[in-house]
């Protein structure tokens, strides 16, 4: 099993920047795809991005310049680089695991149900 772990998460000011780590147990790269999440009060789960071995990262097109997404396979732990933070970037972050083989792959990256394993979450609060 995978247990993604977050941390990170923090006040910032809009313009500023923060990292979240998320720390997975298992040898998770190279084997499932690793994906941040969002969700704020009253709107539902937003995928960010999602980073799988020996491919590229992919986001979602609002944090497309201004977010990255890195891995250390070394670590087993997954980043989020986040800068020139908004105030509509605030939101608890979640790191999620999943096996997405097969055709589509990219596709299926942004679909909640394509993750197995969820971390518990860390907010991230932008003040303007």
């Amino acid at each position: 099993q995978v247990h993604p772990v977050e941390s990170g998460g923090g006040l910032v000011q809009a313009g500023g920047s923060l990292r979240l780590s998320c720390a997975a147990s298992g040898r998770t790269f190279g084997v499932y795809t690793l994906a941040w999440f969002r969700q704020s009060p009253g709107r539902e789960r937003e995928f960010v991005g999602a980073i799988r071995a020996g491919g590229s990262p992919y986001y979602v097109d609002s944090v497309k310049g201004r977010f990255t997404i890195s891995g250390d396979n070394a670590k087993n732990t997954v980043y989020l680089q986040m800068n020139s933070l908004k105030p509509e970037d605030t939101a608890v972050y979640y790191c999620a695991a999943g096996l997405i083989v097969g055709a589509n792959v990219v596709d299926r990256y942004p679909q909640s149900k394509s993750y197995n394993y969820w971390g518990q979450g860390t907010q991230v609060t932008v003040s303007s």
